[in-house]
């Protein structure tokens, strides 16, 4: 056991009234136990509500007044976004909130009753007995531009995925309709989308001019010159399409709505981006890392919206525990088994180092 894990221990004393507490979605479980474990007070419900929190905080007054208590440690097993509302509430009051592995979590359930059940009652004073053994890390409770980063991060991320939904969407129509159209145009250009919103049809082309078609991509925002080689090659693919020609007028309409979808999401995506690079440059970990080579302001957002402050952090170890980047081995007696990525940690944040590291090893 090492330094640290010692340390953990020695923060639960008798005088320190210890709290698990189960999430979940609309009505939590809390369990009271002292310093050994013991029971004292058995698993309750806890709403998550503003008043079901005031309850909460005063019944656990009144636990720490009857046992002659005078520190509380709160320990959670993290589920989703659900604990956020009441790590936010206990730390306007300055209770300290800790989290247990959910693994550990899972497999400890059995050394009570020697049962794999589960229930929201047992959890919680599983969850408890983990925290007095020292058996916790400590969250960081986003705040100020952190907090902000981490939301933006998220909903670009999210915009993102939708992005690539819809132009997998588009595909699939043009797989339909229209599957020369990736013979002229490998990807979504903006006379690619110009196209798919003037003459998506391979019908929309018969008997028309490239003069005539590049002057109605011309109409396109966006689109000043379109390439004349392409319209030609376009008009001579679909005169010998193969592609389906029943069903067009709702197939009009679908591609109609995904070509705006599409239009709308490029454009929501740059304002957050570029509100994300407004807010970051006013951190000094922004003057830090934009002196790396290879590094831009999108990947800079992403990772100080992972890591949060430098300020954070003692030894760089921790960052890589945070990335799951840490190595495990299976070695027993004479077999040395072979050391892997424990992979542990923020998923997101190994993608971005590794995203980090690329360019750097290209510009050597």
């Amino acid at each position: 056991m090492d330094f640290k894990q010692n340390q953990k221990i020695n923060q639960v004393t008798e005088k320190t009234l210890v709290v698990g507490i189960d999430i979940a979605k609309r009505t939590h479980y809390a369990c009271f136990v002292d310093d050994r474990g013991r029971v004292l007070q058995k698993s309750f419900s806890v709403s998550q509500s503003g008043d079901g929190f005031e309850r909460f905080y005063q019944r656990v007054l009144a636990a720490m007044k009857e046992n002659e208590k005078t520190e509380v440690m709160i320990g959670i097993e993290p589920t989703g976004h659900d604990w956020l509302n009441l790590a936010y509430f206990l730390d306007e009051r300055g209770i300290p909130l800790v989290m247990t592995n959910p693994m550990h979590v899972k497999r400890s359930k059995e050394l009570d009753d020697n049962l794999p059940t589960k229930h929201d009652r047992k959890d919680a004073l599983v969850i408890a007995r983990l925290v007095k053994d020292g058996r916790f890390s400590y969250p960081r409770i986003l705040k100020g531009m952190e907090a902000e980063l981490r939301a933006g991060s998220t909903f670009r991320s999210k915009l993102t995925e939708e992005l690539g939904a819809v132009k997998n969407m588009m595909i699939r129509w043009l797989d339909r309709y229209f599957p020369e159209f990736t013979q002229v145009f490998p990807s979504f250009g903006k006379m690619a989308m110009a196209v798919l919103e003037c003459t998506p049809f391979p019908n929309d082309l018969n008997q028309k001019q490239p003069e005539e078609v590049l002057a109605l991509y011309r109409e396109v925002e966006g689109l000043k010159s379109p390439q004349r080689p392409k319209a030609i090659r376009l008009i001579e693919v679909a005169s010998s399409t193969i592609g389906v020609t029943e069903g067009r007028e709702m197939a009009r309409i679908e591609i109609a709505t995904l070509v705006r979808r599409y239009h709308q999401l490029e454009k929501d995506i740059e304002n957050i981006s570029n509100h994300l690079v407004e807010l970051v440059r006013t951190s000094v970990e922004y003057e830090w890392l934009s002196t790396v080579p290879g590094l831009g302001d999108t990947t800079i957002v992403d990772l100080l919206a992972e890591i949060g402050s430098f300020s954070h952090y003692d030894h760089p170890r921790q960052l890589i525990k945070l990335a799951g980047l840490t190595l495990r081995e299976n070695s027993s007696g004479l077999h040395k088994g072979q050391k892997h990525l424990s992979k542990r940690g923020r998923r997101k944040l190994r993608a971005l180092l590794f995203r980090v590291m690329m360019p750097m090893f290209s510009t050597q």
